[in-house]
């Protein structure tokens, strides 16, 4: 492929991440987390949130949520998310299998946002013994399809859900994409999310992401939780580091910014001159387009990386990495068609 817009996972490390990763790995350090490198990113972590929260670094986005998950609701209870959220579409059962048996109900809503009447009716929904109830909220930001909640949108789903008693799960995979579009991550713990998925894979780190448990009661026993669930790294190091990098450089929200804008550029160049229309609001870093699988197909021949997404859109996603003129590249390939 000449440029890949796929995924904004086929990007490799950003700069500031992978020189972090490689100071880290001068001379000896404590190992399973209890290095100055690990300590000195879970703080950048808490500055990020203002909030004093317990954080420990795993192997992988879909053991963060499902570990995460798994701390919120029981083997016979079920946990409510967004039909397309990752944890429902993306996952094989991860949540399930981390969870003993953990259930997951999708609800839906416009571009990957939860409909607040749907999330309403679920939680209205009598108890009976013959299915799992719900316990638990999963949220994403920014969504699957690229759309950012309000802090306003994400408290008319919270609320409800912690007035029932249950837990809510943030998945901030691209929550950099999110804070880039203006969203204030100091709100997240306020808001009285119990746990959130603080990505790093996607904002231009390796494959590690954070869980960070605003609840410290849901890090009881948490080194034995991951321990057991393969996710304890012995060098530990090598996790923190990339996010201490991206962090202290601000090249956590400054690569998201500019994924942002290569996207807004992606799109306004689609409906300035193409035949195309786009399928969702562009808000962070995907664009999705409405285009026919022939098209699609041609597209993928000429050089360019990208897939159909479950709704029939075909989906674009910009990183750190994307450049202006593989921008518009792609738009020379798209009015093409």
């Amino acid at each position: 492929m000449r440029y890949d817009f796929g995924s904004d996972n086929t990007a490799g490390m950003a700069p500031a991440a992978l020189q972090a990763l490689v100071e880290a790995n001068a001379g000896y350090a404590r190992a399973y987390g209890a290095d100055d490198v690990t300590a000195r990113a879970a703080d950048q972590i808490r500055r990020r949130l203002d909030a004093d929260a317990e954080i420990r670094f795993v192997f992988s986005g879909t053991a963060a949520n499902a570990i995460a998950l798994s701390m919120l609701a029981w083997p016979h209870e079920a946990v409510l998310a967004h039909h397309a959220a990752h944890v429902c579409t993306d996952e094989t059962g991860a949540p399930g299998f981390f969870g003993s048996g953990v259930g997951l109900i999708g609800l839906p809503g416009f571009s990957g946002k939860i409909d607040p009447l749907a999330l309403t009716a679920a939680l209205d929904e009598p108890e009976v013994g013959h299915r799992q109830p719900p316990a638990a909220l999963s949220l994403t930001q920014s969504t699957e399809y690229g759309t950012v909640y309000s802090e306003e949108e994400l408290r008319h789903l919270v609320e409800p859900v912690k007035l029932k008693g249950y837990g809510v799960h943030l998945d901030g995979a691209r929550l950099a994409n999110a804070a880039a579009a203006g969203f204030d991550l100091t709100q997240i713990a306020r808001l009285g999310v119990d746990v959130l998925v603080f990505g790093g894979a996607k904002a231009g780190a390796n494959c590690t992401e954070a869980i960070v448990m605003f609840d410290r009661s849901l890090a009881r026993r948490i080194d034995n939780r991951l321990k057991q669930a393969g996710q304890t790294a012995s060098k530990a190091r090598y996790l923190a580091a990339p996010f201490l990098g991206l962090l202290e450089s601000n090249a956590w929200e400054d690569g998201a910014a500019h994924a942002n804008l290569m996207a807004q550029r992606l799109a306004d160049g689609i409906l300035a001159g193409s035949a195309f229309a786009l399928a969702h609001p562009v808000e962070a870093n995907a664009v999705f387009v409405r285009m026919s699988p022939e098209a699609h197909r041609r597209l993928n021949e000429l050089g360019w990386a990208c897939y159909r997404f479950d709704d029939g859109s075909v989906r674009f996603v910009c990183s750190w990495a994307t450049t202006a003129e593989a921008v518009e590249e792609l738009l020379d390939a798209i009015r093409s068609l």
